[in-house]
């Protein structure tokens, strides 16, 4: 487990971390499939082979995360999409507690999402969660995805932090092992990060299935 005494910054990811990523997974696996489905007069479940493996090929690209790469590619808005199912944008259990008890140690606390500018405002406009961040930073303004090196080199220089004493916290293995690459000592993962779905079992580094086990630490 992580020591919460041996960190100044906290780097905190979005969908998946602290909210919920059925979201997502909902929104890009069952919704736009239905409306790419409508748009083009063929079943969900032909929509969804068409669109699936388009989606994977873009995995950890920051084309993947880019709304706007999305609309024009698939003719959709999907902006706009997106606000029609709003009302699914939930944050994950314990996550208020934590973000309360992280300001009360007046540590260091930055959002770094690879979340479009869109996603990311509809987001923080549902859940009221702004206030609890000293700074909010989207890949899309670095034209880097967290996947990569340069993300976290640009994250150094406009917001310096001492990698040996920075946590980051983040669904995505694939961007633990891009944060650790670059050095930054303190990582942690989430096991249950859509609550519509089973506890995941990772083995790569410290995991929680949610942010009581932290709280106290703080």
């Amino acid at each position: 487990m992580i020591d919460m005494t041996l960190c100044d910054t906290v780097l905190l990811d979005m969908d998946g971390t602290l909210l919920d990523l059925n979201f997502d997974n909902h929104f890009w696996l069952e919704f736009v499939p239905q409306k790419y489905a409508q748009k083009h007069h063929i079943s969900v479940e032909q929509a969804k082979q068409q669109l699936i493996p388009q989606f994977k090929a873009m995995e950890g690209k920051l084309e993947w995360y880019c709304l706007d790469y999305w609309s024009e590619v698939l003719q959709l808005d999907i902006a706009g999409l997106k606000a029609e199912i709003a009302q699914l944008i939930s944050v994950l259990p314990h996550v208020m507690d934590f973000l309360q008890a992280l300001a009360l140690s007046n540590r260091r606390v930055i959002l770094v999402t690879n979340a479009h500018r869109h996603s990311l405002s509809l987001k923080m406009e549902k859940t009221c969660l702004q206030p609890f961040f000293n700074e909010i930073v989207c890949a899309h303004d670095f034209g880097l995805a967290k996947e990569q090196q340069g993300f976290w080199k640009i994250l150094q220089q406009r917001y310096p932090f001492d990698k040996q004493r920075t946590l980051l916290i983040d669904d995505s293995l694939t961007v633990l092992n891009s944060a650790r690459e670059f050095g930054i000592a303190h990582l942690l993962t989430i096991t249950k990060p859509d609550s519509k779905k089973p506890v995941r079992e990772v083995m790569d580094y410290p995991a929680i299935e949610d942010f009581r086990e932290l709280i106290a630490q703080l």
